[in-house]
């Protein structure tokens, strides 16, 4: 309760603080919306650097950063009813927002047209990145007459707890603390406080460009301010190095993007997030807002996978080395999830925070106790398909060999299944880890490789003989007969031929029960239509679009593909759920799952489909 009245009590102060328009002496226009207030999903940009990443909203404005790592509390957490702002906005009354990535990077480029000219604001957080200390940069640019710009910053570190203290300029520098972090801003020195927060009008000449750079660290500062120039030429440097061209694909550009989405998601030791935000309704007011700043052995198993499909590249190396060292650490006891320095995810808690709109402010996640079977197949798999570029060393072939044992003495077991439900006997989970079997005795020695398909042909035969539903193709589990997008999955990662008559069958109940206007749901919720249960389900499409290509389709293929790859932010971002009747983005944002299946199906459907391959 004392967390709530000190949050109300701040949201009371931040209205009057507007409403006086004392950062502008009485200039701020009564027009302008407070940076409080979220957008739509679609209007945010991401930048990351690995380590951490923000989002951008319309308005200029930091909306969501967590520093110094992913899952740090939030510093600027107005998107989820929080404090804390970074804005540069245009000054003037009327404007219409746009923008852009530079291509192959997640250096994002706002871009507002007035009625007097043009003004952009390039931001990015600096690379190579220093996991203790964050480095946003933020160049505006009048690129078409003057720019004017109000300037608010204030950091309120711990989700809004911490209100910035110690703030003082020096040389030109401001400096401050908010809660355990250390606060250094350039390129203000005009800036006035007011209430603790800093204001500042800008003006920057016709084809002029100024720069601020914010440092957020956990540790004191020891060396001079981060020269912008400088930091600006590295983290362009470091993108260019980072992402290949992928002129392969059918879509090399978007592959591109969603290459630097999965490069700017994934850490240091190798974790990949799988979303950036927590507590972003996957549908309004039924309480499906969920943490996802941590990484998951299956998401991070899909992404590896994806980067394989297009070559020999870092991220798959990355993913592996993660990948490996849960296997050899935890054994049969893989959790589903991980911090992505490897250690445990927190239990799910309530912020005293409004939250999203819809949604509800919750960190931490239940993952903890639940056990997925199908992560033993999708680790399997991510490891053959490094096999296949000759990429395992003993550390790897030994985490291979626990993820077979873990399977061999764990696959009869209920589990909580891909979408992270009750504990059933679940067809999916089964029959990837056939696939994960297969997929590694190609590359194993016979002693070993013999046994692995035997095992992998028990448990089809075992998975057949309680999921086969009396249509011919599969059915979620022995007690629950609805047909799943999941189970596209096993015969695209080799389970089972695309020739096989359960094949068939299973991608055509999919085609014909689970897909309205292009686009894949889940499963069958209940009786309602299956737009008004949820979001459709952007992995599915482009899970359908793979299977469409294996089994020669390839019209169909680019239609799925098509389809799928539109239902983006005006970014070109990705959430895990698509609303298609309002054409809106359900679900944490980015999500890293998606990228890594537009990526993947980007390359499978530039070849000629290959239908027996194992490990597609």
């Amino acid at each position: 309760m004392v967390f709530w009245s000190l949050w109300v009590v701040g949201a009371l102060r931040k209205l009057l603080r507007y409403r006086n328009h004392c950062a502008y002496g009485g200039n701020m226009s009564a027009t302008t919306q407070s940076p409080q207030s979220p957008h739509v999903l679609r209007e945010y940009a991401m930048i990351a650097d690995g380590e951490r990443s923000a989002l951008i909203g319309p308005r200029g404005d930091v909306a969501w950063m967590c520093a110094p790592r992913w899952d740090s509390a939030a510093s600027f957490s107005s998107l989820i009813g929080g404090s804390g702002s970074f804005a540069v906005t245009p000054a003037c009354d009327r404007y219409v927002w746009g923008g852009s990535y530079q291509e192959g990077t997640l250096i994002w480029k706002s871009r507002w047209v007035t009625t007097d000219g043009i003004i952009e604001c390039r931001e990015a957080l600096a690379q190579p990145a220093d996991p203790h200390r964050a480095v946003l940069l933020r160049r505006v640019h009048a690129v078409s007459g003057p720019a004017e710009m109000n300037v608010v910053f204030e950091v309120a570190a711990g989700f809004g707890r911490h209100a910035m203290t110690r703030l003082k300029c020096a040389d030109g520098i401001w400096t401050a603390r908010s809660g355990p972090l250390h606060i250094r801003l350039s390129g203000a020195p005009e800036a006035t406080v007011c209430e603790g927060v800093l204001h500042l009008r800008l003006e920057v000449a016709p084809g002029e460009a100024h720069d601020f750079v914010l440092e957020l660290s956990e540790l004191p500062f020891t060396s001079a301010p981060v020269d912008a120039r400088v930091a600006w030429a590295e983290t362009e440097a470091s993108w260019h190095d980072a992402v290949p061209m992928l002129s392969e694909t059918i879509a090399p550009d978007d592959a591109r993007q969603s290459y630097a989405v999965l490069r700017g998601m994934t850490a240091a030791s190798g974790a990949m997030v799988a979303a950036a935000t927590l507590g972003l309704p996957e549908r309004a007011q039924e309480k499906r807002n969920y943490d996802y700043r941590y990484a998951w052995i299956r998401d991070q198993c899909y992404a590896g996978q994806a980067i394989a499909a297009c070559g020999d590249y870092s991220l798959l190396d990355d993913s592996v080395r993660f990948i490996t060292a849960r296997l050899l650490e935890d054994g049969p006891g893989l959790k589903p999830a991980y911090t992505v320095s490897g250690g445990r995810v927190p239990d799910e808690t309530s912020l005293a925070l409004p939250g999203y709109p819809g949604g509800s402010a919750k960190v931490g996640n239940w993952v903890n106790e639940q056990f997925q079977l199908d992560a033993f197949g999708e680790s399997l798999l991510l490891l053959a398909a490094a096999a296949g570029y000759d990429h395992l060393d003993l550390e790897n072939w030994r985490a291979a060999e626990v993820a077979v044992q873990a399977i061999s003495d764990r696959w009869q077991e209920p589990d909580a299944g891909i979408w992270e439900l009750n504990n059933d006997h679940w067809a999916h989970s089964r029959l990837t880890c056939a696939a994960g079997l297969r997929a590694m005795a190609v590359h194993a020695p016979p002693a070993q490789g013999v046994p692995w398909t035997s095992l992998a042909d028990t448990i089809v035969a075992a998975t057949a003989a309680d999921c086969l539903h009396p249509s011919g193709r599969w059915q979620r589990s022995p007690n629950d007969d609805r047909v799943d997008a999941a189970l596209l999955l096993p015969t695209l990662r080799g389970a089972i031929p695309v020739a096989d008559p359960r094949s068939l069958a299973t991608v055509e109940a999919v085609r014909s029960e689970l897909s309205r206007d292009g686009y894949v749901y889940r499963f069958r919720q209940d009786a309602r239509s299956l737009n008004q249960a949820e979001g459709a389900f952007l992995l599915c499409g482009f899970d359908m679009a793979m299977a469409a290509h294996q089994q020669g389709r390839e019209a169909e293929a680019m239609r799925w593909f098509e389809r799928n790859r539109a239902a983006c932010a005006t970014t070109g971002l990705f959430t895990e759920e698509y609303d298609v009747e309002q054409r809106q983005l359900r679900g944490n944002f980015p999500q890293a799952f998606v990228h890594a299946a537009l990526l993947e199906a980007a390359s499978r459907l530039a070849t000629p489909p290959v239908p027996n391959r194992i490990n597609l």
